[in-house]
């Protein structure tokens, strides 16, 4: 075909950026214009506060869902800089809701994801109809507004305040998300992890949409992963058989740190739940090969050491071992390698030798710390009596 019948130039070349490009393709950046969408939405402006906190800048996170649609996203603190009123100790909140990736971030420990891809608040504001970014600093209310991503005017001084803190408030583009609902039992399930998942993290969910009046979870966990194994075995029924066994460490070879919990019931099992950074794996990955490792190894040692296994009996099997196992293994890491665009797989080899050889380590010394119960756990599992069978 010849270029005069097939004219092609420079001309027919679109090229989107920032706020135009998100709202052409918002699935590329919330992953969908449905529910789920919408709580990506929500997550990229937690994202930031999430971090915000664990960076010691505040102490609390507070998400609102409110009767006209609007999501309100605040921290305590000194209130992020602002730019109009001459602060240059960081981000400032025009960056922040203007740049992507504003504010700290980064493939490291210190780093906790949120949304799908955390990209931050300025996502969140190329996808809303109406933005109010809201600082309260050094005795000066600051307000800045947009309109769906663009700035209506710069920052401005809205009188005195004796309060701190920093708030944004958006309402979601009905051009973009259509009639999608934010779902509060979703949001909270996901607050609810990232509170397990990291100690000392104050989040609270409050839904000011019911007829009935608001509904309201505020969630900190100073157990950590063993508040959440505690949770997960609670949920599914299961009685409190053993204690909950857990523990946690940092691991140089790894430039990360592990924490795991677990415990065995003789109903039902909660399943192995892997996370990496604060993220679900969903697909597992070398950290949840590295759990299933060290737990094989300990309780193979163990029965064979009380001759609950003879000499001619075969290793217990991986599907014999998660009878009855609810466990959590969760790692932290300066430089996860993720498999796939998704995240959802751990990558890192070394990962799996840390935990197995931790989790082998401690789960045996405990194990010896009480024979009788132990033998019991030990036992049900060698006779394959558990009523959650493989």
């Amino acid at each position: 075909m010849s270029d005069a019948a097939s004219p092609y130039n420079a001309t027919h070349i679109e090229v989107l950026e920032g706020r135009e490009a998100i709202r052409k393709r918002p699935g590329m950046y919330v992953g969908s214009t449905s529910e789920s969408g919408l709580h990506n939405q929500v997550f990229e402006v937690s994202d930031w506060a999430v971090n915000e906190v664990l960076a010691g800048r505040a102490e609390h996170v507070d998400v609102a869902l409110e009767s006209d649609g609007g999501v309100r996203v605040a921290i305590d603190g000194p209130g992020i800089p602002v730019e109009a009123a001459g602060h240059a100790d960081g981000p400032s909140l025009e960056e922040l809701l203007t740049r992507m990736h504003a504010g700290p971030r980064g493939d490291s420990r210190n780093f906790v994801g949120v949304g799908l891809f955390g990209m931050g608040p300025f996502v969140t504001n190329a996808l809303s109809s109406d933005l109010t970014g809201e600082v309260r600093r050094e005795g000066v209310r600051w307000v800045q507004r947009y309109d769906r991503g663009a700035a209506v005017g710069p920052p401005s001084p809205q009188g005195p305040t004796t309060e701190t803190g920093t708030a944004i408030v958006f309402r979601p583009d009905a051009d973009i998300f259509g009639t999608a609902q934010c779902s509060f039992d979703t949001l909270a399930d996901r607050f609810r992890t990232l509170a397990f998942l990291n100690r000392g993290l104050a989040i609270s969910l409050t839904d000011r949409r019911p007829p009935s009046g608001p509904r309201s979870e505020r969630f900190l966990f100073p157990g950590g992963a063993r508040d959440f194994v505690a949770v997960v075995a609670a949920r599914t029924g299961t009685p409190d058989e053993t204690e909950v066994f857990g523990f946690e460490y940092e691991d140089p070879e790894i430039a990360g740190s592990v924490e795991v919990a677990m415990m065995w019931s003789d109903t039902i099992a909660g399943g192995v739940h892997g996370f990496a950074n604060s993220m679900p794996t969903p697909g597992g990955g070398a950290h949840v090969a590295g759990l299933r490792d060290g737990v094989a190894a300990a309780i193979n040692a163990f029965a064979r050491e009380r001759r609950l296994l003879t000499r001619t009996d075969t290793d217990l099997g991986p599907d014999r071992l998660r009878d009855g196992l609810t466990a959590v293994v969760s790692v932290k890491l300066d430089r996860p390698q993720f498999e796939g665009a998704t995240r959802d797989v751990l990558g890192n080899a070394e990962v799996r030798e840390s935990v197995a050889s931790a989790v082998r380590d401690r789960l045996i010394a405990w194990l010896a710390e009480d024979p009788r119960s132990a033998s019991v756990v030990v036992g049900r599992i060698a006779a394959g009596t558990s009523s959650a069978g493989a």
